[in-house]
Parts: structure tokens; C-alpha cells; sequence
């Protein structure tokens, strides 16, 4: 599905939609070049999930978990990553087939270990400077609550 955003708020509150219907163990990748926006889609998803703390990119720390919300929230950045095996080395699989939810910005860096399934959202900007194209697929499996979410 491909969505047209004309500001921060609607990029937030897709990602507020997004967040109040993944299910245990669902893993979304975030891609897009910077300043599409992928953080303030971070802070939507984080806040479908009923998470209340502040919500930032762990591009320093690589990843920020949440338990405050109705799933624990796996927050990964790994923009500065240089190879697979740093990800790996923090219990990436742990996380992945774990008891919540996996978020990672800059999931095409990692590409040789995501998951067989998982929810690819791209975000791209337009010739507008507000303007986001956000496109919603899923990848290897049929997410069918997915297909059946409004946005």
C-alpha cells in the first residue's frame, strides 16, 4: 500500500496506526534516505504501542528497548553499523524471535540477517518539502491483519 503524507503529524500518525496492530513478534524495517522522516515514524509506532516514554533514534546505542507499552518495543538504528556480525553480537535473533516487537531504521544496511518475514516501510520525499510517499509491503509472509488495516 502506498500512502501520501503532507506533514509530520500524518507520517506520526501512520505510524501511530501501524503500531496499534502489529502482534508479538512482528518486525517492521524502515527505510528511506535521511530526513524522510523515519524517526517521527518511529515516535508514531512507539505511541500506537500505548509506549509513553520519549522516543528517539538509537543511532549511538544502535538499539532502545521500551516495556511501557502493550509490547516491549526493540528500537534499532543501524545507520552506523559496518557489518552484520556488530548486530548479531548484541542478541539481534534474541530480539528478533523474542516476546515483542522489532522496529530498525536503515534495515537495508542489514539486509543478510532480517528475518524471513517482516513489514518493509519505505519512505520517500516528494518535489513538497511536507510531503512523504510511504509504502507498506509485506515481505516473505501474509501479515493478514496488514491487509485488513485501515490507513
Amino acid at each position: 500500500m502506498k500512502i501520501m503524507t503532507r506533514s509530520v503529524d500524518e507520517t506520526v500518525e501512520i505510524g501511530k496506526r501501524l503500531g496499534s496492530h502489529v502482534t508479538k513478534g512482528t518486525t517492521v524495517c524502515l527505510t528511506g534516505d535521511l530526513g524522510t522522516g523515519k524517526t517521527h515514524f518511529s515516535k508514531g509506532f512507539a505511541d500506537g504501542l500505548g509506549i509513553r516514554g520519549t522516543i528517539t533514534s538509537p543511532t549511538f546505542t544502535l538499539i532502545n528497548e521500551y516495556h511501557d507499552g502493550r509490547l516491549p518495543l526493540f528500537h534499532f538504528d543501524v545507520y552506523r553499523v559496518h557489518d552484520e556480525e556488530s548486530v548479531l553480537d548484541l542478541g539481534f535473533e534474541e530480539y528478533i524471535y523474542g516476546s515483542g516487537v522489532c522496529l530498525i531504521e536503515w534495515a537495508d544496511l542489514i539486509e543478510g540477517i532480517l528475518p524471513d518475514e517482516f513489514i518493509h516501510v519505505n519512505i520517500e520525499k516528494t518535489d513538497n518539502e511536507d510531503e512523504r510517499v510511504i509504502t507498506i509491503r509485506a515481505v516473505g509472509g501474509e501479515f493478514e491483519w496488514l491487509k485488513e488495516m485501515r490507513i
